[in-house]
């Protein structure tokens, strides 16, 4: 650490708030589910209101007229709130509120706090708790039996160490790290621009292909006429079936047959079946879940959304058999259909829309119904023209998927270079020594423990 800079517990850099308290928690009363309607009606802030470094108003729940307000915790544009129970990716998250409506509350899962400006500034404060190195030391301070359920308490938050830096220096640092944000997160919605512009081209590629546009040359060259067969699924393959999930005491993470669930689902035709794997028994499998046997060549669909439209083909050379979840529904093709044929059927947005449009839709959740499934309207080639459909799709897309990989790359690459920029600001080597030179000759420069002391004399006085 550099020598004009001094490390010591978040604690001591608090100012004092409203309440006479340099920490707030909330209060979690029983409220309603919709949202305040209106800046009139007092609210309580959900925890997904708090995003990294990203404060979202709306994310709050309507506190019935009954409830006494808590006026005290009421949320004011320059609070800094992080949240001190949930899953461990959400317990920790911080951001700085710039600015707010009127009569929201903390909730009883989160903590506000201040630094006093006469030692850390809330930018430079809110960009050390983005740090990975803030990040980790949180992390061990978390309390729990669950990964599902974390809480930090206030005693060890507390203590969570930070480092101060002279206020000219401070300033000089937070400049340049939004300098360097700005134009990392310009190069970001690029990217991520260019990845919307993949998915509706990949959405005009397989509408094409089922309007037999791509096969048009095909055909003409080898004398077919275009009459595709108006059928529906059901009547293609009368084998389509949907999972159910047994007793818990018959799933593991480790067994015999492996028991898909939608997560382990794609949107374009893969399968993930190394996340999270869960497994059943042989005789579950053969048995009471026998009819949700899915092996190679299968192709599986989610039925319970948003999102609809998550397919994956169990792969040709695949050896082992799987079985499914009841939210999982698996089409067995045969001779009329090719299953990579039918794979990107189910994944043009025609059928999604469809399915979406049939489908019961309870709360924004849609779902669709087995025998729904079995009546899918589609418009069915000879098996050579499946074929050929198959390779114009592929082609296509194979060039969009090394790009979107790339895309992603790319993205993971932005992740990690906005961390390095973090990591060395606070080591003290983000600045040049021209910038340094410049933030010791400010009239306000002062060693940054000759600021910690100041306000410890303040505390004790």
């Amino acid at each position: 650490m550099k020598e004009d800079w001094v490390q010591t517990d978040i604690e001591n850099i608090f100012k004092k708030l409203e309440n006479g308290k340099r920490i707030n928690q909330g209060w979690s009363p029983q409220c309603k589910k919709s949202p305040s309607p209106s800046d009139n009606i007092w609210g309580v802030l959900k925890t997904t209101a708090i995003q990294k470094n990203l404060f979202w108003a709306h994310e709050n729940k309507e506190l019935p007229e009954d409830k006494i307000v808590r006026p005290h915790l009421e949320v004011k544009a320059g609070d800094i709130l992080l949240t001190c129970a949930g899953p461990r990716n959400r317990c920790g998250i911080a951001c700085t509120v710039i600015k707010t409506r009127p009569k929201l509350l903390l909730s009883g899962k989160m903590y506000r706090f201040r630094p006093d400006e006469s030692v850390m500034t809330t930018d430079f404060l809110t960009f050390f708790l983005q740090t990975q190195e803030a990040w980790l030391a949180i992390d061990k301070m978390k309390t729990g039996s669950s990964d599902s359920g974390l809480n930090l308490t206030h005693a060890r938050f507390k203590k969570l160490p930070v480092r101060i830096a002279p206020l000219p220096e401070q300033k000089a640092i937070v400049k340049k790290i939004e300098e360097l944000f700005s134009s990392l997160d310009s190069g970001i919605a690029d990217l991520k621009k260019a990845q919307d512009q993949l998915v509706i081209y990949r959405q005009a590629v397989l509408k094409k292909a089922f309007e037999g546009e791509l096969t048009k040359e095909w055909r003409d060259k080898n004398e077919i006429k275009f009459d595709w067969e108006n059928t529906t699924t059901g009547e293609v393959m009368p084998d389509i079936s949907s999972g159910s999930t047994p007793k818990a005491e018959f799933l593991s993470k480790d067994g015999e047959i492996q028991f898909l669930k939608v997560y382990n689902l794609n949107f374009d035709g893969t399968l993930n079946d190394k996340k999270d794997p869960a497994y059943t028994t042989k005789e579950i499998h053969n048995t009471r879940n026998k009819r949700a046997i899915s092996k190679a060549g299968d192709v599986l669909i989610n039925i319970v959304g948003p999102p609809l439209g998550k397919t994956s083909m169990i792969p040709l050379n695949c050896k082992k058999e799987f079985n499914i979840n009841q939210a999982i529904v698996r089409f067995r093709p045969n001779e009329k259909i090719l299953s990579k044929f039918l794979s990107f059927f189910l994944q043009n947005p025609e059928t999604i829309n469809w399915l979406e449009g049939t489908s019961k839709a309870t709360a924004g959740q849609y779902n669709v119904k087995v025998t729904t499934c079995r009546i899918i309207p589609i418009s069915l080639p000879l098996v050579s023209e499946q074929y050929q459909i198959v390779q114009e799709i592929e082609s296509r897309l194979s060039v969009c998927d090394k790009v979107e990989t790339d895309i992603a790359d790319s993205l993971e690459k932005a992740q990690a270079l906005r961390q390095s920029i973090l990591k060395k600001a606070f080591e003290g080597k983000l600045l040049s020594e021209e910038e340094i030179a410049k933030c010791k000759a400010d009239k306000a420069y002062e060693p940054a423990s000759v600021l910690l002391e100041k306000i410890k004399k303040e505390k004790n006085g």
